[in-house]
């Protein structure tokens, strides 16, 4: 099973921006989709950013235009570039991977890193 552990969280000024990474122990396919979610407490966890194998991004309105996602294959990893950010952007920010190898579905998670964003 591949492994992933997100860094680069903490605690920054409204308007200001924080760089996460995701690093995978094992390798992540390069035809697997990953991307950034974040849960705050007692709220259900939600989309920040996707990108496929194809390179092809998507993000909902309330990130679109400050955050980036990106991907490098070689390096094995996935950033989430934050920028202009907000308090409600507090949360804790996850990394994820899924893709499908023979039939047979994977979907890997890390463990969070923490966002807080004060006014």
């Amino acid at each position: 099973q591949v492994q992933l552990v997100e860094s680069g969280g903490g605690l920054v000024q409204a308007g200001g921006s924080l760089r996460l990474s995701c690093a995978a122990s094992g390798k992540i396919p390069s035809f697997a989709n990953v991307g950034w979610y974040r849960q705050a407490p007692g709220k259900q966890r939600d989309l920040v950013a996707t990108i496929t194998s194809g390179g092809n991004t998507n993000y909902p309105d309330s990130v679109k235009g400050r955050f980036t996602i990106s991907r490098d294959n070689a390096k094995n990893t996935v950033d989430l570039q934050m920028n202009s950010l907000k308090p409600e952007d507090t949360a804790v920010y996850y990394c994820n991977a899924d893709w499908t190898f023979l039939g047979r579905k994977y979907d890997s998670w890390g463990k969070g890193t923490q966002v807080t964003v004060s006014s």
